[in-house]
C-alpha cells in the first residue's frame, strides 16, 4: 500500500483539561498518513487525494473546537479526513502535545490512531 504523509503540521490551540490550557493555549503538532493505492494513477489532481484539502480539514479540526483529550482530537481528525477523501482506504493520525502540563522532563506526548474506512 502506498501513502502520502503530512508531517509536523503545527497549530496554536486550546486543548486540555486545565483552565490554563483553555486560557493560554499551546502548540499542537499533527502528522497524518494518507493510505491509498496511487501506483499507476494519471498525473492529475482528480486521480489523487488532495492533501491541501486534508491540511485545511486538519487545521479546522485542531483550531475550530476545544477538546479536553488529544485522543478525541485524533479521532475527529481521522474520521473527518476519511469522510472528506473517498479515495483513502486508511488514515493514521498522530496528535503531539509537546508542552503537556506534566511534572517532569519529557520530549513529547502523543495520541495515535489508525482508522480504516470500514471503521466508520
Amino acid at each position: 500500500m502506498s501513502r502520502i504523509v503530512l508531517e509536523g503540521l503545527e497549530f496554536h490551540a486550546r486543548h486540555g483539561v486545565f483552565e490554563t490550557e483553555a486560557a493560554l493555549g499551546a502548540r499542537f503538532v499533527v502528522d497524518v498518513e494518507l493510505h491509498y493505492p496511487f501506483a499507476g494513477i494519471p498525473d492529475e489532481l482528480d486521480a489523487a487525494v488532495n492533501y491541501a484539502a486534508v491540511y485545511a480539514a486538519v487545521q479546522e479540526e485542531v483550531t475550530g473546537q476545544r477538546y479536553d483529550l488529544i485522543e478525541v482530537l485524533a479521532d475527529r481528525i481521522a474520521r473527518r479526513v476519511l469522510r472528506d477523501q473517498p479515495k483513502l482506504t486508511r488514515v493514521t493520525v498522530r496528535v503531539h502535545k509537546p508542552f503537556a502540563p506534566l511534572p517532569g522532563i519529557f520530549r513529547d506526548v502523543r495520541a495515535e490512531l489508525d482508522l480504516s474506512r470500514g471503521d466508520l
